[in-house]
């Protein structure tokens, strides 16, 4: 019987980004100012080649991601798991506490990220919860896949899964 090949594919596109505002929380004493990035999202997904010679879809993977650059795009990131911040969300205000400081935005202008602080090592594995949890990512024969974050031209960080290894990002 001779052993399946497999193959790693790397999804970079330009369409894979995001504009978003953010501040990274420090301390419960310092923080960033609000400020912006232009953020990018790739992947390496892994698995076996099927007897048609293809691995799996990969325009499904390049939606997947699209859709949750989409989802992130032209809003302020918060962290709601963050210890240091304070969120109440009334019906036309969001009020952020940090210390004795109050923020306050519009609702349709704020996505709250169930992660501690925005960071691209928070989005890196925010972005791999998320795709793993969508039913179509689970039709996918995909037993490996890396995201990456960046923030800006050389910064970037990675949240790796493995079928073969368990799931140390678990599931949302």
């Amino acid at each position: 019987m001779a052993t399946a090949q497999r193959t790693t594919i790397s999804i970079s596109k330009d369409y894979l980004h995001f504009s978003a505002a953010h501040f990274t929380v420090f301390s419960a004493t310092e923080r960033e100012n609000l400020h912006g990035h232009n953020f990018f999202v790739e992947a390496e997904a892994s698995g076996e080649i099927g007897d048609d010679g293809l691995c799996f879809d990969y325009n499904a993977l390049k939606q997947l991601l699209k859709e949750l650059c989409d989802q992130l795009d032209e809003t302020t990131l918060l962290p709601a798991r963050s210890p240091h911040l304070d969120i109440e969300e009334s019906g036309s205000r969001i009020t952020v506490r940090f210390g004795d400081e109050r923020l306050e935005f519009l609702p349709r202008d704020v996505t709250l990220l169930e992660v501690r602080n925005v960071t691209v090592e928070e989005l890196a594995h925010w972005f791999l919860r998320q795709l793993r949890a969508r039913e179509e990512f689970e039709r996918l024969p995909i037993d490996e896949i890396t995201l990456r974050a960046s923030s800006g031209p050389g910064q970037w960080a990675s949240a790796e899964w493995s079928s073969r290894r368990g799931d140390p990002c678990g599931r949302p």
